[in-house]
């Protein structure tokens, strides 16, 4: 592999070349990706030991209710899991009429029901059992090590943690967890998360079977009902994460993976396929005609990915048909050099 250091992009971080890296938004998580390298495990190992530290460290951007999708490259081919949140069996437009009246054109943002069938805990066991190397349980240690013993949050987490502290305090139990002296940790604060641990303590120890069939799956349908919710444990124990082929669109000589819908990453794909009709590389690195048609590819992207990406088995047309050339030719045409546009679905 070739590393090319003209990157016309200023950065302030200078490269570090291992035999091992772990990436990640939290040092402490990036730190158990290490530890689990270091104890003989494999990438897999490393990044959901790492997934589980951040809904610790990272609790109001990466919690155990997250959704998670994947794509890994095994060494001959790639493979996706979607694990996103599937709906509650009793959600029918039945429901929320009746619960919300003729208002209510979609679920609503917060509460109850707003929340799907978490399946980030359910995208952790398939990759462990179909690639992972050391046993489920040693995955979770280092989380549960950072919960008990507690961690002190950095500037960017406490901003993050503080900024929806009013919005979602009146949510049952976020006061309980998150603001353990009625307001969010301060900068260098310790913030220790016991419930977690012994959360994630179930997890490791079940193979996820705790949170999908046992007492947590149990816990989250007692605390659903008295929300006046539908989320039920028989919506857990239905829930499985499931193994799909990547999407892909070739580009300039490189090709670009994502998973189908319904994800929105075809969006990238459907952006790449209309640039592909423009010399985008003659233009000037950056310049306003440049971004110009990026943006407004995007745009185009967008228009078919919020009228048509829904459930695979209820969309109106195909990941295929929405990348065909031909098509993505037309909508190219669209685009006028002058001016931006609001653009329909095509």
């Amino acid at each position: 592999m070739s590393f090319h250091f003209n990157n016309p992009y200023l950065s302030t971080r200078l490269p570090v070349f291992a035999r091992n890296i772990v990436s990640t938004s939290h040092p402490l998580a990036a730190q158990a990706g290490l530890r689990l390298l270091g104890q003989g495990g494999n990438a897999v190992d490393a990044a959901i030991a790492a997934a589980a530290v951040l809904t610790i460290v990272e609790p109001v951007s990466c919690g155990l209710g997250s959704d998670a999708f994947c794509i890994l490259w095994d060494g001959q081919q790639l493979h996706g899991l979607n694990a996103s949140g599937r709906a509650p069996q009793a959600w029918t437009p039945e429901y929320f009429l009746r619960k919300y009246g003729n208002d209510a054109t979609q679920p609503p943002k917060r509460g109850i029901d707003s929340v799907t069938v978490p399946g980030a805990v359910s995208s952790w066991v398939a990759l462990s059992e179909r690639f992972g190397k050391l046993p489920f349980e040693d995955l979770m240690q280092p989380a549960i090590e950072i919960a008990e013993r507690g961690f002190l949050l950095s500037v960017v987490v406490q901003e993050k943690w503080a900024a929806p502290v009013e919005e979602l305090r009146v949510q049952p139990g976020f006061e309980q967890a998150f603001l353990p002296r009625g307001r969010a940790p301060a900068v260098g604060e310790l913030f220790q998360f016991p419930a977690a641990a012994k959360g994630l303590r179930a997890i490791g120890k079940t193979k996820g079977q705790a949170f999908y069939g046992g007492e947590i799956a149990h816990a989250v349908q007692r605390f659903s009902q008295a929300q006046g919710g539908a989320l039920m444990a028989s919506d857990f124990e239905a829930y499985q994460a499931e193994w799909v082929t990547p999407i892909s669109m070739d580009y300039r000589g490189h090709t670009l993976h994502e998973i189908p819908p319904n994800g929105q990453g075809i969006a990238a794909l459907i952006a790449l396929g209309i640039l592909d009709n423009f010399d985008l590389g003659a233009l000037q690195r950056d310049g306003v005609d440049s971004q110009h048609l990026q943006i407004e590819a995007m745009k185009l992207a967008f228009a078919d990915v919020y009228r048509y990406v829904a459930d695979p088995q209820s969309m109106e047309v195909t990941a295929a048909q929405m990348l065909d050339k031909s098509y993505l030719k037309e909508r190219a045409k669209l685009i006028d050099m002058k001016r931006a546009q609001d653009f329909k679905a095509g």
